[in-house]
This record gives structure tokens, C-alpha cells and sequence, in this order.
């Protein structure tokens, strides 16, 4: 995506320039997947059905962040690229899942956070964490396989 830009604006004809703006891409694409992975688990740890160890705006932040990972993950047509895609697919389903069981608890039944929404929420939230872990994976796995 970088380098496409890089050759549109002319700076490929500096030496050097392109590998720089090709490892950024690539710095930018694994700070997402870990920063939602990271997230994801502030969220989850604590006690599983005590609401005082699970904030809204750390769950907020987790389902932003997995949704530009997802848009990310979008450009890449390899086979390692398309399960990254499911991955953050799943990750962004489950975290809206949960987001929404948590505004159907306080708005819709007025109920709030009791013991069995919290445990509900965190562990769609859990399962989120599974599928980011396994991109996690991936991205150590596809830059193990790399050959310089």
C-alpha cells in the first residue's frame, strides 16, 4: 500500500526509500494486531463476574482498535492474510456481541451489570481474545517463514 503511494509521489528513485516505507507498513500492521490483542486482555483479566474489573471504556477502546486491525487486514491476498482476516472477523463479531449485551443490560432492561451480564460480557470478550491471540500467532509465524 506504502509503496504503491511511494511510487505515485516519486520517492522510489531515492535508494532505500521504499524498504523503509515497506517495514513501516509492516510495523503498523503488527502494532494493531498486538495493541487489540493487549486491549482485549486489559479487558478480560479480573475477576469474571465482578463488574468493577471490567470498564466500558476499555472494551470501547479493544473494539476500535480490532476494527481498524480488521481494515488493515484487508489488502493482503496471501492464504496467511485471509485467516488473519477471520481472525480479526471474529474478534470484532464477539466484541460487538458483548458491547451489545452490555447496552441491552443498561439501556434496554435497565438491569445494569449484574453478576450474569458481567460473566456473559467477558466471556464474549474471552473469545475475542482467543481469535487475537491466534493473529498474534500468525504474525510471529508468517514473520519466522520470512526470508531476507
Amino acid at each position: 500500500m506504502l509503496s504503491n503511494y511511494a511510487h505515485t509521489v516519486g520517492v522510489a528513485a531515492v535508494p532505500g526509500v521504499e524498504r523503509v516505507l515497506m517495514n513501516l507498513e509492516k510495523v503498523v500492521f503488527g502494532f494493531f494486531i498486538v495493541l487489540a490483542a493487549t486491549l482485549n486482555f486489559g479487558f478480560v483479566i479480573g475477576e469474571i463476574d465482578n463488574p468493577m474489573h471490567h470498564h466500558i471504556y476499555e472494551l470501547f477502546a479493544a473494539i476500535v482498535v480490532n476494527l481498524i486491525a480488521t481494515v488493515l487486514k484487508f489488502g493482503d491476498r496471501t492464504q496467511i492474510g485471509a485467516v488473519h482476516l477471520s481472525t480479526s472477523l471474529v474478534a470484532d463479531l464477539q466484541l460487538v456481541a458483548a458491547a451489545c449485551v452490555w447496552a441491552i443490560a443498561f439501556h434496554v432492561t435497565g438491569e445494569g451489570m449484574s453478576r450474569e451480564i458481567t460473566t456473559s460480557v467477558v466471556s464474549l470478550s474471552a473469545g475475542a481474545l482467543l481469535a487475537n491471540i491466534v493473529s498474534v500467532v500468525l504474525l510471529i509465524a508468517e514473520t519466522v517463514m520470512l526470508r531476507r
